[in-house]
């Protein structure tokens, strides 16, 4: 984590946003992987399929923005995009292809590998906010001292021309 001229920390760690991808697109690509093997399981159909997909991942965005999670409008885009990337060879191809074992080993290994990943980035980035206000408390006390010295300095100053002029 640094500090930038504007007074906004950036964070430096792997799990930063991305303007476009980040390591988060990874999450998103398990997540539509999840969801096209998930999905094919009730046999919606692929126009049902897949407008339900889409508005999961688009709805999933959105309660990101309301949360207040940083991301550009690149990034939230692309987000929907590499979800639906994946979820489209998924639903279509992959999954009518598997027989039961293989597709409950798939899904299984894939929602695993999604939980997980999720799981570490939620704990890196909770650590990295954590980071951060302790950062923007320690400032303020800096600040605060500053101010301190500064109207002792100033006190000081005052003394001596009174001192001085008589």
């Amino acid at each position: 984590m640094r500090l930038v001229r504007d007074g906004r920390f950036r964070r430096t760690d792997i799990w930063r946003e991305g303007k476009w991808l980040d390591l988060w697109s990874i999450v998103h690509l398990l997540s539509g992987i999840s969801l096209g093997l998930g999905i094919s399981f009730f046999h919606f159909g692929a126009p049902a399929s897949i407008t339900i997909v889409f508005l999961l991942l688009t709805a999933y965005e959105m309660w990101e923005a309301m949360v207040k999670i940083a991301e550009t409008p690149q990034n939230r885009f692309m987000d929907v995009v590499v979800g639906m990337a994946s979820f489209l060879p998924t639903f279509l191809f992959f999954a009518p292809a598997l027989q039961e074992p293989p597709f409950i080993l798939a899904f299984g290994t894939i929602v695993t590998a999604n939980i997980v990943m999720s799981a570490l980035g939620w704990r890196e980035s909770r650590k990295a906010a954590a980071l951060e206000h302790r950062l923007r408390l320690e400032i303020e006390e800096q600040k605060r001292k500053f101010k301190e010295r500064r109207a002792r300095a100033r006190e000081l100053r005052r003394l001596r021309i009174l001192g001085r002029g008589q």
